[in-house]
């Protein structure tokens, strides 16, 4: 059977050192047991001109499950040519789009699509996603999201695959703690949204409200400590303004706000 030809566009393949390690870092920490008993492969769709990033997440998340297997799937082939040398038992890379490069009997477990579908219409993205499901298992989990060129600023729609339907379980925002100075305030992700959110944000909005709120958050609870006032503004989120906030302070001492029903929170403030 002839391989069907892949689904997607090109990417400008930037990428660097650590750009995506809050995500490999999110999964540690809330994720544990699946990482730990896997059934299916990771894949990183689109890790660029260079594969950094898959490289990183394989060498991390293979301290959980020293049987993870991770794939690097990229549509542009001279990538994925170059990407050969750094192929070991448990990591390859292959040459495909949306629609998987698998093998009859392979499933997906895990699957990054990160700074790729921000080029697409809203259309192409449900369909998008949509072909992206179809092999995952059940229980398994897409994040898909974007960041700035560091990594300092990063965010992430969280699905999972549920009964054979991929529902958004949440909106994850992840500032690297370690980096922010005294110029962050909250709205600095704005320009950073993913593609659901990125074209919702007009002043006024539900979207601009919500980081309105979050500003409001930041200044009233400011600490010296990045990392405390992070955590005090996510509780006043959830307490003041009603956003249903994973509290767990395992997650937000580490920068992440999971945030779950999040277009449903927006209607606070």
């Amino acid at each position: 059977m002839p391989t069907p030809k892949p689904l997607g566009q090109i990417t400008r393949g930037k990428t660097a050192p650590n750009r995506l390690r809050q995500t490999d870092s999110f999964l540690r920490i809330a994720y544990p047991s699946l990482i730990k008993n896997m059934t299916g492969v990771y894949v990183d769709l689109g890790y660029g001109a260079y594969p950094i990033t898959t490289l990183e997440t394989f060498n991390r998340l293979r301290k959980l499950n020293p049987r993870l297997r991770v794939m690097g799937v990229e549509i542009d082939k001279a990538r994925v040519e170059e990407a050969g040398s750094f192929t070991r038992d448990g990591l390859e890379f292959r040459f495909g789009g949306f629609n998987l490069p698998l093998n009859d009997h392979e499933r997906v477990s895990i699957i990054r699509a990160f700074n790729v579908l921000r080029q697409y219409s809203e259309r192409e993205v449900d369909e998008s996603l949509k072909a992206l499901s179809a092999p995952m298992t059940e229980h398994g989990l897409l994040i898909e999201g974007t960041c700035d060129p560091t990594g300092r600023l990063l965010n992430f729609n969280l699905y999972q695959k549920q009964n054979d339907a991929l529902n958004r379980i949440a909106f994850v925002l992840a500032p690297r703690l370690s980096s922010l100075n005294a110029d962050f305030t909250p709205k600095s992700f704005q320009a950073v949204l993913p593609k659901n959110y990125i074209h919702h944000a007009e002043p006024g909005g539900a979207i601009d409200r919500f980081f309105k709120n979050w500003h409001a958050a930041w200044q009233k609870v400011r600490r010296d400590d990045p990392r405390q006032t992070f955590i005090e503004s996510a509780y006043r989120l959830a307490d003041y303004y009603g956003y249903e906030v994973d509290k767990r302070l395992m997650l937000l001492r580490r920068g992440f706000m999971a945030i779950r029903n999040f277009e449903k929170g927006l209607v606070y403030g």
